[in-house]
């Protein structure tokens, strides 16, 4: 495929993970007035894994190599079952400006983990990027906070799911070398659902108090920013380094703000709207590429080499 239209590609999908796990905090804040951290998990995975199961079934993705099991283990244990039970209780226990703030010392760990682990590249423009929106993800958190809204607790937690998800998205990166977006994402949906079934009699006892508009918000969850934003993520992931696609993820704090603001009727403040635009600034500095970079590439083919299977596709 033509490498300017996989980028395309790339980034549209991108787009639709950041725009889908954006929506996802609204519906969060409804589905959790009615379902507990570890029931709200276990009901958003399940909901996904049906989803992801039938399209598979349509496809028919068979089952992914062995060697791609482990990446898929670690980042179902760590990202699809660990991450969503604390982020959901650390939300309960936090303010959401307060929440923002340390769970977006994810995409840091991700550079840190990537290169550390996965030998990714730190570019300038990625680094000063990530700074940019890691700035505007203070000033919205700040601008959000409610004094004495938070507790250690929370903090605690919503830092331990800023780990799950640097951990998990790392640990997916490899995977994605030998096994599709669609298997990786179906079956490591899979591995959270099973690692939250001690959730499973809560979740049965509160569906039958919960009105149906919450069920129906944690359903959403787990169709759209669980089945088809982590399939798009992954799609995205396989085709660039984790952490660019970590740095991706800045964007969400903005939307986040513009989606209350539309379906909440949270007007915000000048200062969340200044946080918001540097989150978007950072985001677009960060998948940048350096004009000099595209200038040194030779009009003539290069002599061919072969093709290593670490190289990204």
């Amino acid at each position: 495929m033509n490498p300017r239209r996989t980028d395309l590609l790339a980034a549209a999908a991108a787009t639709v993970t950041v725009i889908l796990w954006a929506s996802a905090f609204v519906s969060i804040r409804s589905a959790g007035e009615a379902y507990s951290p570890g029931a709200l998990a276990l009901g958003r995975l399940l909901s996904g894994a049906l989803a992801l199961g039938a399209i598979c079934l349509i496809r028919r993705e068979g089952r992914p190599p062995r060697e791609a099991w482990r990446g898929i283990a670690i980042s179902g244990v760590l990202w699809f079952g660990f991450y969503m039970v604390v982020l959901n209780w650390g939300e309960q226990q936090v303010d959401a400006g307060t929440a923002a703030l340390v769970v977006n010392i994810g995409p840091i760990l991700i550079a840190l983990l990537g290169a550390r682990l996965l030998g990714d590249a730190m570019p300038p423009r990625l680094l000063a990027g990530m700074a940019v929106s890691f700035a505007g993800a203070v000033t919205v958190g700040l601008s959000m906070s409610d004094d004495g809204g938070s507790s250690v607790l929370g903090v605690v937690l919503c830092l331990l799911a800023a780990i799950a998800y640097a951990g998990g998205v790392v640990a997916q990166k490899p995977a994605l070398g030998s096994a599709s977006p669609l298997q990786v994402t179906t079956f490591g949906c899979l591995v959270g659902a099973v690692a939250c079934l001690p959730f499973a009699g809560q979740l049965v006892s509160e569906a039958a108090d919960a009105p149906a508009s919450t069920t129906l918000n944690m359903v959403y969850l787990g169709v759209f920013p669980t089945a088809l934003a982590f399939t798009t993520w992954a799609y995205a992931l396989a085709r660039t380094t984790a952490s660019r696609m970590g740095a991706t993820t800045y964007a969400v704090p903005a939307l986040v703000v513009l989606m209350s603001w539309l379906a909440l009727g949270e007007v915000p403040g000048l200062l969340t709207l200044a946080g918001g635009a540097l989150c978007l600034a950072g985001v677009a500095v960060s998948r940048s590429r350096s004009r000099a970079r595209t200038a040194a590439v030779p009009v003539t083919a290069p002599e061919p080499r072969p093709e290593k299977a670490s190289d990204p596709a």
